[in-house]
This record gives C-alpha cells, structure tokens and sequence, in this order.
C-alpha cells in the first residue's frame, strides 16, 4: 500500500506542475525509477490513476475548507483563510488540468463538478448566512442565487490563466476575483473589516518577506 501511496502522490504532484494529458505513465515511471509493469500492479489504467488523485483532492478541499470554517474568527475571515490556501495550492496548479480531466477523464471530472456544485455551494452559503449573521454581509442577498454565481465563476481564472498563462496568474486571478466577490456582499461594517485584514493580510507579507532575506 505504501508503493500505492507514493505512485498516486508523484503523480499528482506531475498531473498539477504539467497538466494531465502530457504526463504518462512512462513518465510517472521514469520519476519514481520503476518500471511501469510496476505501477499496472496497483492502477489498472491511467484513468484509474487519475480517478485516485482526485479523490484526495476532493477529500483534502473537505478538511480545507472545515479548518478554514473553524478556524475563522468571523465570516470575513473565513475568506481570508481560504484565500491564503488556494493562493499556495494554485501557484502550484497548472491550469490546463481541468480541461484535461474535462476531456480525457470523465469519470474523475464527474467527481470535481459533484465536489463544486454541490459541497462548495453549500459552503459558500454557509459562509454567506454567518456573514449575515455577524452584519458583515448585506441581509438582502439572495443566498442561493449568489452561492451558485459564485461556484459558477469559480472556473473563470482557470480559462483565463489556460489561454494567457503569460499574462493571468491562476493564483493571483483567483484571489482578486474573490476579493471582488467579497466586496460586493459586504456592508459597511464587512467593508471595513476587508480594508483592515487586507492591511494585516499585507503586513505578513512583507514580514515574511523581509524574514525570508
């Protein structure tokens, strides 16, 4: 089981840096310098393989998005928290691996558009009735409506990153569409709670920064 394990990481690790469709099971071989009869001992097929990456990743966005949801001292923060997570996840993510899934595995893609339509759907409204709640976020919003846009649009730094990677960074794409996000159900207690995290959130970095030197 461990040489299971160590398959199915490198090559989630390879699928992420270089997209799926481009890695092989050669490839996968050749990295973890073992013959490829090797790896048909444990996964049938490629598309098995790739069905088992992305169980776990669906399985680490569960624990994810629980330790942002407990760890968060109000809804905004939540946010926060979770952007922190996918800026150091997707600066690591080329962004073609979607829509290689999409065509190639859709077995595997069945299970990614299930996670996003239906548990971060529910995690997003979740996220917006606390915000509610705590007057960080309008009360006439339309939660179910909104929830879906945002899961919707969720997908939109990964186009835009695949067709201009030399231009859209998916990471930092991602994070500015989700500040814009957040902006627009703020009222104005939320609003200058962003403001105030944003600084903090721009003070880290620049500790971390300067540390790093």
């Amino acid at each position: 089981m461990e040489t299971k394990s160590r398959i199915k990481e490198k090559a989630h690790e390879l699928f992420m840096r270089y997209g799926i469709r481009s890695v092989s099971m050669d490839d996968i071989a050749t990295q973890m310098g073992m013959s490829k009869k090797t790896i048909y001992q444990y996964y049938a097929d490629k598309d098995e393989l790739v069905n088992a990456v992305m169980d776990d990743e669906v399985e680490q966005t569960h624990k994810d998005c629980d330790f942002c949801k407990k760890n968060a001292r109000d809804a905004v923060d939540e946010i926060f928290l979770t952007m922190e997570q996918i800026h150091e996840q997707f600066s690591q993510i080329n962004p073609i691996v979607i829509y290689d899934m999409e065509k190639f595995h859709p077995v595997a893609f069945a299970k990614f558009r299930k996670m996003k339509e239906e548990y971060l759907q529910q995690v997003v409204a979740q996220n917006m009735k606390r915000g509610i709640k705590e007057e960080l976020y309008r009360d006439d919003l339309n939660v179910e409506t909104m929830s879906r846009y945002r899961v919707e649009t969720m997908m939109v730094p990964f186009a835009m990153a695949a067709s201009a990677p030399t231009k859209f960074n998916l990471a930092s794409v991602t994070q500015e569409t989700m500040e814009h996000f957040l902006f627009g159900l703020a009222t104005l207690k939320g609003y200058k709670l962003i403001l105030k995290y944003k600084e903090d959130q721009l003070k880290k970095k620049s500790y971390d920064k300067t540390n790093k030197k």
